[in-house]
């Protein structure tokens, strides 16, 4: 079940999310430290209404970002639509216990029939340039990569950026 995050979920989030970073470090990916994600920014997630959650047998065991907010970064991007009407995915994250079986398909697919139903141009997101596997998610699903951004609190190297036109 997907349903629309909520403050008093954020300590669970957070959880996950430390979860999710201590797998990637173990990886030798370094793209979620204790800079991000964090919990402040999860609070905005949650009072734009744009943080949804996956539970799974009553437990917070996926979430996503849905914005429409687009982030000063992502400004010098050549995108293939206006920046008018896109929609921005952040802060996917499934619990490393359970990743791999299709979960983070199911919160993208939610994000993408969301866009559709309501109209939205594009889906924009960005992802870290040393996660190949976060690389073939997502161009598997038909983004296609535009450029990159530096986010120098979470890493030296750089965060590739991609578009879905809908």
């Amino acid at each position: 079940m997907i349903r629309k995050g909520k403050i008093e979920d954020i300590e669970t989030i957070m959880e996950l999310t430390k979860a999710c970073a201590k797998t990637m470090i173990a990886n030798g990916i370094y793209q979620w430290n204790e800079h991000y994600p964090n919990a402040s920014a999860f609070i905005k997630d949650v009072e734009r209404g744009e943080l949804y959650v996956l539970k799974l047998d009553a437990e917070i065991r996926g979430t996503i970002v849905i914005s429409t907010f687009m982030d000063e970064e992502y400004k010098p991007i050549k995108w293939l639509t206006k920046n008018d009407h896109n929609l921005y995915i952040h802060r996917l994250a499934i619990h490393p216990s359970i990743q791999g079986k299709g979960f983070a398909q199911q919160l993208m697919n939610f994000a993408e029939q969301y866009a559709i139903e309501n109209n939205y141009r594009s889906i924009r997101l960005d992802t870290f340039s040393q996660n190949k596997r976060n690389q073939k998610f997502y161009e598997l699903r038909g983004y296609k990569r535009l450029g990159d951004i530096y986010f120098p609190k979470q890493s030296e190297y750089p965060f590739h950026c991609y578009e879905l036109v809908l």
